[in-house]
């Protein structure tokens, strides 16, 4: 049976268990999910990936013979529209922190339920950044200690909504929520997210939040209602 807004979401799943990666794929197929590969290593991730070219790689980071973290920078480096999200049995902040620096778009941890897990990767192929409950905040901590442009610099032809929006990814919201705050559509906030990405040549809403944290988006206090 599929899950709402799953139907063509294509999906590879890339774990060195067959039993463990065998069992996600089939039940991401129940949900609705197009399932167009599974892979056990490094090296077969990186191929496939570039054949399929499916819209999500869930990826274990522990592969056995290879590096899932090395997956992922290839992965994203060759194939800028798909997103990858973390599927690993590790919680460690390094892992983490390893893991969205290689270009990964989320984390979850495999305690996750399978609701959870189809939730995650429905919004991960929506763009939403998507982490285990404390990990989000983990992840922006880091990138404000790696802040060195000076606040408010370089936003080159992005509008006063566009920005108002752009302060809120840098704060972790997802777009429903920055639709609820700014009373907006969930479109219209999924445009300003779209249009700013193109305007700062970035990839992902993990990639924008670096991107706003580094200018000091975050820390802003000025209002963020307005005109549309």
């Amino acid at each position: 049976m599929g899950a709402e807004g799953t139907e063509g979401i294509s999906v590879m799943v890339v774990d060195d268990h067959p039993m463990w990666r065998d069992g996600v794929a089939r039940d991401l197929v129940e949900r609705g999910f197009e399932v167009r590969a599974t892979a056990g290593d490094e090296a077969a991730a990186v191929r496939i990936a570039g054949t399929v070219r499916p819209d999500v790689v869930l990826m274990d980071l522990n592969l056995g013979t290879g590096s899932g973290v090395t997956a992922i920078g290839e992965i994203t480096g060759a194939l800028p529209a798909t997103r990858v999200l973390v599927l690993s049995a590790s919680g460690e902040h390094a892992d983490v922190l390893e893991a969205v620096k290689a270009g990964a778009s989320g984390y979850l941890v495999k305690s996750a339920s399978v609701e959870e897990l189809v939730d995650a990767v429905r919004r991960t192929a929506a763009g939403d950044a998507v982490f285990t409950p404390g990990l989000a905040g983990l992840v922006l901590g880091e990138y404000r200690r790696m802040a060195a442009a000076p606040p408010g610099d370089g936003l080159p032809s992005v509008t006063q909504r566009e920005t108002e929006v752009l302060r809120l990814v840098a704060k972790g919201l997802t777009a429903r929520q920055i639709a609820s705050r700014l009373r907006l559509s969930h479109r219209t906030v999924e445009n300003h997210v779209q249009s700013t990405l193109r305007k700062l040549q970035l990839h992902n809403r993990v990639e924008l939040a670096r991107y706003a944290i580094e200018h000091g988006l975050d820390t802003d206090p000025e209002s963020d209602g307005g005109p549309q």
